[in-house]
């Protein structure tokens, strides 16, 4: 098992969490007050997906993407808590944990 097994496995629940709220704000009926969630979700989930590639094969770029993808997380984050669709509030929990694991490893990497 990868020593960033939680990590990456964050990475992977939240990347496929922000496609989930991703889609469902386009099923919204006011979906143009969704724009920037989607906008957020999409890039939130591509830079989940690579963090978690770069960990899983032991990267050097890892610890910086990792620092990045944790800003990236806080701030889909705080765009979804601005909705209070349950599908936001949840991806908003995901990305917050996301966050939490990518710093924690960043960290653990700069030792």
């Amino acid at each position: 098992m990868n020593r960033y097994q939680s990590c990456i496995d964050a990475c992977n629940d939240c990347s496929a969490e922000c496609e989930r709220c991703a889609s469902a704000c386009l099923e919204e009926a006011n979906v143009d007050q969704f724009t920037r969630c989607i906008k957020q979700n999409l890039d939130c989930a591509l830079i989940c997906a690579m963090a978690s590639k770069l960990m899983a094969r032991g990267s050097e770029e890892a610890q910086n993407i990792c620092g990045y993808c944790a800003e990236v997380c806080r701030s889909c984050a705080s765009e979804c808590r601005v909705h209070k669709s349950d599908h936001c509030q949840q991806c908003a929990d995901v990305c917050e944990q996301c966050a939490d694991e990518c710093e924690k490893m960043a960290v653990e990497l700069v030792r």
